[in-house]
């Protein structure tokens, strides 16, 4: 238990960094180029960016490590907390100290995770059956998805990337249920790896969530669009782990009341930290969005 909450934390340490160098770099682009492949063929050419994915993508293997111990239910809420280390940075970089607001943020955050963690002791988890609810909560997760990006489009630019940002929390948790069945199936043999679907669709759900998420960053700075998708990712990966690998969570009125309290607390401090300057600061010494 205590190495899969080092190998979540610093997987969330590494993502918020990741995040921030991408949308420092994101922030530059066009807005026409918002949900278009040519967004990410221009951000390859940006070391800055390109440093960003790597980082992401060292928490991304960590995360899957930390997967590879514990179900989805209990490695998602520790992702949650990449905001904080995300503020934490931009204390660093900017030479200031957090606030009170980024305080209270910080421990309605970490202490959501607690309580969740604590009072519903996620547990347990299988490899779903062909024929289950698996293709069902993956056609509704893709389904939200749409809807989002769909309602986005014709949103003003804030709405815009708070949707997008949203939509790409919704396929990262889908990302992490993908990361967790392949990772249970890999115990069975790699032949039973290669003849399951997950190891395909991973990578197809990692590369749309990237680029919804960078028209996020490229729409407004982090303070708009990173809180969305911070708060959409561990849910959806909650209820994934839940409808398709039948993980258990403690369902007495105590146990409920502490994790659906958790989870209250988690959101709510995530939409504090969202609302800090230091998360504005990416859009210092540009044009206003007005001219964009």
């Amino acid at each position: 238990m205590i190495l899969t909450v080092l190998l979540g934390l610093m997987a969330a340490a590494l993502i918020g960094v990741g995040f921030m160098a991408q949308q420092h770099a994101a922030y530059t682009e066009p807005l026409g180029e918002i949900l278009q492949v040519r967004l990410l063929l221009h951000l390859m050419h940006k070391r800055l960016w390109l440093f960003g994915i790597g980082t992401m993508a060292g928490g991304q293997v960590l995360g899957a490590l930390a997967l590879r111990r514990a179900g989805v239910a209990q490695v998602e809420p520790l992702l949650a907390t990449s905001l904080i280390f995300a503020l934490a940075v931009s204390a660093v970089v900017y030479q200031e100290w957090l606030g009170r607001a980024e305080w209270l943020g910080a421990v309605l955050v970490s202490g959501g995770v607690a309580a969740f963690l604590a009072s519903a002791r996620p547990h347990g988890g299988r490899v779903p059956p062909p024929m289950s609810m698996t293709w069902i909560a993956v056609v509704a997760v893709l389904a939200v998805t749409a809807g989002l990006v769909v309602v986005a489009l014709h949103t003003g630019i804030r709405t815009r990337a708070m949707l997008l940002a949203a939509a790409a929390g919704v396929l990262y948790g889908l990302q992490d249920a993908l990361t967790r069945g392949s990772l249970l199936t890999l115990e069975h043999g790699v032949q039973a790896l290669a003849a399951s679907w997950p190891p395909y669709a991973l990578p197809v759900v990692a590369v749309v969530g990237i680029l919804l998420n960078q028209s996020a960053f490229d729409a407004a700075p982090l303070r708009i669009s990173l809180p969305a998708a911070t708060a959409a990712e561990p849910i959806t990966g909650i209820v994934l782990g839940v409808a398709i690998f039948r993980e258990h969570l403690r369902v007495d009125v105590h146990a409920l009341a502490g994790a659906v309290g958790g989870l209250v607390a988690l959101v709510a401090g995530i939409v504090i930290l969202g609302r800090s300057p230091f998360l504005a600061k990416s859009d210092s010494g540009r044009q206003g969005e007005e001219g964009r």
